[in-house]
């Protein structure tokens, strides 16, 4: 039959390649629990992206795996076909990890970057902490993503958080990342400032502004780059480069100094003398993501993943609100995982 021929034809050419053994992960949580959220809370990912993954392995393979109806999910006889396979490619996966393993370097503490006390970074550690109670999570304080992806490469950090589209692609290639938030914006005014009074800030008014968000911060540039970016076109002017204000008192003295509006997100916490407004028409977002180094086994990202993701879920962080604002290149990179 024709169809069946452009299926072998298919099944050929992809066989050549690669399997990705994600995606045969994804097929076993399905084929064991007969239910995509289940096996979606089980593997951490959004019911969405286990999805995708099923359908990437089928046309990987060129096969139907599934038979899903409202009620049920089924595996069909390719899928039955695949799952000792499927097992034993895992199986292999994983006795060679632990053949490599340093037992004890496994059990070492966690060093994971939090940025910033306050932030939702810090509420995923909490609930990883009380996830993984037998593992040592410990945070540690970068001032910018594309500086912790230094420190990871590295191996002195093992994640952080963060706006992943914003890094280097290189280096990005090297990294693991998970969606958190869509995380709105807002800005950071002096108490006296003429927008202060607002509840909110349309970003049209702040047409006219120089609006700190971190130039010339080697630390930060993922930062700078998405303000950059929001500023184009709306008559918001970037600061230039300055020191960067360590601590409450720091940050005080300089607003009171500058008197720039400062780019912040609504977590961001409290500063003396300044107040936080949430930006508006339209909403502009900065996507957080859980960023790890590629091949690191530990049980405290395990316990990360499963924290970002059951606050993504009672939050609804992962709702992108429909008059929100992200640039084309993030809302591709956060969908592609989410």
């Amino acid at each position: 039959m024709p169809g069946q021929q452009r299926l072998e034809g298919h099944r050929d050419s992809r066989l050549d390649g690669h399997i990705d053994p994600r995606l045969l992960r994804a097929f076993l949580a399905v084929a064991d629990e007969l239910h995509f959220t289940r096996a979606a809370a089980r593997l951490y990912v959004a019911q969405q992206a286990l999805s995708r993954d099923i359908r990437r392995l089928e046309r990987d393979l060129g096969a139907e795996l599934f038979v899903r109806t409202t009620r049920q999910v089924a595996l069909t006889a390719d899928g039955e076909r695949l799952l000792p396979y499927a097992r034993s490619v895992l199986e292999a996966q994983e006795a060679l990890l632990a053949a490599f393993a340093r037992g004890p370097r496994e059990q070492r503490p966690l060093l994971v970057d939090v940025n910033s006390p306050g932030l939702i970074s810090s509420r995923v550690l909490e609930r990883a902490r009380e996830l993984a109670p037998g593992s040592e999570l410990m945070a540690r304080f970068e001032s910018g993503l594309t500086g912790a992806a230094g420190e990871l490469l590295a191996g002195r950090l093992d994640a952080s958080f963060g706006r992943f589209a914003g890094l280097d692609p290189v280096v990005r290639a090297r990294l693991e990342h998970q969606p958190v938030r869509y995380e709105p914006m807002a800005v950071i005014l002096p108490e006296d400032h003429h927008l202060a009074a607002l509840d909110a800030v349309p970003l049209a008014a702040l047409a006219g502004e120089t609006v700190y968000a971190g130039a010339g911060n080697p630390s930060t540039l993922e930062w700078t780059d998405l303000a950059r970016r929001l500023f184009e076109g709306r008559g918001i002017a970037l600061a230039p480069p300055a020191p960067v204000a360590v601590g409450p008192e720091e940050f005080r003295r300089i607003m009171a100094k500058k008197r720039n509006p400062v780019l912040a997100v609504v977590d961001f916490p409290a500063m003396p003398e300044a107040v936080l407004r949430p930006l508006v028409d339209p909403v502009p977002l900065s996507p957080v993501s859980l960023v790890w180094r590629k091949g690191l086994v530990h049980p405290g990202i395990d316990a990360l993943r499963r924290a970002a993701v059951e606050l993504a879920n009672e939050e609804g962080w992962l709702r992108r609100p429909e008059e929100g604002w992200i640039p084309a290149t993030d809302s591709l990179v956060m969908v592609s995982h989410n």
